[in-house]
């Protein structure tokens, strides 16, 4: 079973998506912003991170920021998933070696089931 971190403080995304992956028969875990991410890496390596940008304690950027620094975790594919969508925040991910970028306001829960069955597979 492929395993999926979704790394979101909203709550309701992340329990939403949590449910659409599960059904999809992927083994799924949730933390709520990038510090709790990091410390979930120590334990286990998902096969994708689902990953929000604006979090408190540490935001999407500077976690990937730091998994980049960690020759383990540099390789773990990452989708954000965002309501920046600004060219320069997707730039931005994009340099920091994220697979793709969903704007979470233009794409629904299935694009996302969608782009996480494209990268990993069921």
């Amino acid at each position: 079973m492929k395993k999926v971190l979704i790394v979101e403080d909203d709550k309701t995304l992340s329990s939403i998506c949590k449910k659409l992956l599960v059904q999809a028969q992927y083994d799924v875990n949730i933390a709520e912003n990038g510090v709790e991410a990091l410390a979930y890496l120590k334990k286990e390596i998902p096969d994708l991170i689902l990953l929000g940008i604006i979090m408190p304690k540490m935001d999407g950027f500077e976690f990937l920021q730091k998994r980049n620094r960690i020759e383990e975790y540099k390789d773990i594919p990452v989708i954000i998933m965002s309501n920046c969508g600004q060219q320069s925040d997707i730039d931005r991910g994009r340099e920091l070696g994220v697979q793709d970028y969903v704007v979470k306001s233009d794409q629904g829960i299935d694009d996302i089931l969608k782009k996480v069955q494209d990268f990993v597979g069921v």
